[in-house]
């Protein structure tokens, strides 16, 4: 499987597209991943590769903070990707494509990536339910929706913040996004406190 030429040639919704789909069963029948006291889940975000992106450099700063020893640790990327373990980041198709799913009017389109990415998340799951110790992860709106699906489908616990208290708390519904964004400051102390309640253990 060739790249494109151009990093934003993928630009259909990814979920979709047979190249996702083909490495998601890659990852879930061929990839290994190390053990880990702690397995991690945060979003995936516009900018490729997702770790120069603002919002995941936040993320990463504070992973440094909250563990001195990488070694504890594991994350994985998830949504629109599918599940992607973050050291993958650059492989083909992830850091080829261009799409957002918080600007899709499309209910059909929104209901489907629930579904396929529900069932991503479950394989996932069950693949590394003997890789790690813990689990945690960060997300809010629809891709929060597909990890607690998942979560209740396999019965594998993963511990997912910001909790819906501080949700409530902050939700606007006169904004575009009445969630608001992961990068707000009080789902980021929630995160941290959590973060390292866990580590902690």
């Amino acid at each position: 499987m060739k790249p494109p030429r151009d990093d934003n040639d993928l630009t259909d919704p990814p979920f979709y597209l047979p190249q996702f789909e083909e490495a998601y069963q890659y990852i879930i029948g061929k990839y290994e991943i190390a053990p880990r006291d702690i397995g991690i889940f945060i979003p995936c975000a516009v900018r490729k590769p997702y770790s120069k992106s603002p919002s995941h450099k936040l993320f990463h700063k504070l992973f440094g903070e909250v563990f001195p020893d990488k070694s504890k640790y594991h994350v994985t990327i998830f949504g629109t990707c599918g599940t992607v373990p973050a050291e993958l980041e650059l492989m083909y198709p992830f850091a080829h494509y261009h799409y957002m799913l918080g600007n899709v009017k499309d209910q059909k389109i929104k209901d489907d990536f629930l579904e396929i990415e529900t069932r991503r998340l479950i394989g996932y799951l069950e693949k590394t339910k003997d890789t790690y110790t813990h689990r945690i992860a960060y997300c809010i709106g629809v891709f929060r929706r597909a990890m607690e699906a998942a979560v209740s489908a396999t019965g594998i616990n993963v511990e997912i913040y910001p909790t819906q208290p501080v949700i409530d708390k902050l939700y606007d519904a006169d904004c575009p996004f009445p969630e608001g964004s992961l990068s707000m400051q009080a789902y980021l102390d929630e995160f941290c406190s959590a973060l390292t309640e866990m580590r902690d253990r």
